[in-house]
């Protein structure tokens, strides 16, 4: 008698890198995110990334995959941004962190680190204010004199770091490999 064999696919060993859509107080919000190939459970305290002026996720996409790989990553285009609902004129830093808020309350995250780049960091700081025990980790860019005093203030661990060599799509391979391995060491993942 001959016994059957399954065949026993291993899982894959990249994060899968996706985009969705979410709700918050002023639409939906688009989103690049990064999800381990686990499946997200077991997994790091989830990341969110909040860009600058233009307000799109994708400027972290080439780290989405370094990061992605023991937590689940989030990069969402700000409300009024990329492929994200329109939010009011004149919407203020807090209002954003209100509306990233809504994000983390629909998907249940209680705890989780920020990387916040250029203007992003007003949101990220707003956002620590509005819910101070669910943010753990700050990962603040660029190193200004404005961000380190900002980040000396926080009560929360926070790394003040110059992600500007990897914008605008000239990513330099090594620089993100430096970078991705500066911010995996802060955040506590191998």
């Amino acid at each position: 008698m001959s016994k059957a064999r399954r065949a026993v696919r291993a899982a894959p060993a990249e994060p899968r890198v996706r985009r969705a859509y979410f709700d918050c107080r002023y639409g939906q919000v688009h989103m690049h995110y990064a999800i381990p190939a686990g499946g997200g459970f077991d997994e790091a305290t989830p990341l969110l990334c909040i860009a600058g002026a233009a307000g799109l996720g994708r400027f972290f996409r080439p780290l989405l995959l370094p990061l992605g790989r023991d937590r689940s990553v989030y990069a969402p285009d700000l409300p009024g941004c990329g492929e994200s609902d329109p939010a009011p004129e004149h919407v203020t830093s807090a209002e954003l962190a209100t509306a990233l808020g809504d994000f983390l309350d629909s998907m249940h995250l209680r705890h989780i680190d920020l990387l916040a780049h250029e203007s992003g960091v007003a949101i990220a700081l707003a956002l620590t204010q509005q819910r101070p025990n669910r943010i753990g980790r700050l990962v603040l860019s660029p190193s200004t004199d404005a961000v380190r005093a900002a980040a000396g203030a926080l009560r929360q661990p926070a790394l003040v770091i110059d992600l500007r060599a990897a914008d605008a799509g000239g990513h330099d391979a090594f620089e993100l490999a430096r970078q991705a391995g500066q911010l995996r060491d802060f955040l506590g993942l191998a």
